[in-house]
């Protein structure tokens, strides 16, 4: 039986708040879960321009919505409107799930989780070597926390469009992490094919290549990759980017946003039902509709 054709009043709603959200496979990733696990539950998108949000999760709270995940650009401010942060959380700076508890709001973030999954298997190559991350948002601040306290990175280069930004994400993790080895670069300066060149990893942390925009990249240089790098674009849509394209015409090794995106739905899932999402069969599934 179809999802639509069994909701009713004990039906229970978890969704996602973003601006713009027509792009998110959450939608589709979770309703197909909860149709396999025979769950009364539906996930909805909502599209929140920044200055509802505060209105939103008090109507979150006044309809009963069991949960929301947070995506671009409200996973840093959200975090002033809610009643409880999980540790992770609180380090990042950054909410990406939400789950509402009689009338309480619990903030996570799963980011880190798909992250560290995703990135797991490099670990060794990852540790005591320098790494690039493109971007200075919510999701730049998951991955920071993460090659910090879980990889053990030695040096980290912040690049961004707005060098305050940048400035004050590094200087936010000295304080949160004591981490003094990160360096800011804007976007399109001249030095960055050098500072990609010399990273272990670098990781697109931005919107940049996302659907429907696939001919952006953060860099059209393919001098910017060897093959000795690892290129990690948290886009998951397309699965392969432009920016990974020119990566691997270098031969360095690519990974896409694709497991990340499970593994933190996965962990969302988790938080609001207590029951397990098979991230590998997920995977597969949402594979076949690129």
């Amino acid at each position: 039986m179809k999802l639509t054709n069994k909701i009713n009043h004990e039906t229970q709603i978890v969704g996602i708040l973003g601006h713009p959200i027509k792009h998110s496979y959450s939608p589709r990733m979770h309703n197909m879960t909860f149709e396999n696990q025979n769950l009364n539950c539906i996930y909805l998108p909502f599209d929140i321009p920044a200055s509802n949000l505060k209105d939103a999760l008090k109507s979150l709270i006044t309809l009963g919505i069991k949960g929301v995940n947070v995506t671009i650009p409200h996973k840093e401010r959200i975090i002033q409107y809610l009643d409880h942060v999980s540790e992770a959380a609180s380090s990042v700076g950054a909410v990406n799930t939400i789950v509402n508890q009689s009338g309480q709001l619990y903030g996570y973030n799963t980011d880190v989780d798909g992250i560290i999954e995703t990135l797991l298997p490099y670990k060794n190559d990852i540790a005591k070597n320098s790494v690039t991350i493109i971007g200075a948002g919510g999701a730049a601040r998951a991955v920071l926390y993460t090659l910090i306290r879980h990889f053990k990175v030695g040096k980290i280069n912040i690049i961004n469009r707005t060098e305050e930004r940048s400035e004050s994400l590094k200087d936010y993790f000295l304080e949160k992490m004591h981490f003094n080895n990160i360096d800011v670069y804007e976007l399109m300066a001249k030095e960055n094919v050098e500072v990609y060149n010399s990273s272990k990893l670098i990781i697109n942390a931005t919107s940049i290549g996302l659907f429907p925009n696939i001919d952006d990249t953060p860099t059209d240089l393919d001098d910017s990759f060897n093959p000795n790098q690892i290129v990690f674009d948290l886009i998951y849509n397309p699965l392969k980017t432009k920016f990974l394209k020119i990566a691997e015409s270098k031969g360095a090794t690519i990974i896409n946003g694709l497991k990340m995106f499970v593994v933190q739905g996965a962990k969302s899932y988790e938080l609001w039902t207590d029951k397990t999402m098979d991230v590998d069969k997920t995977l597969n599934e949402l594979k076949k509709q690129f």
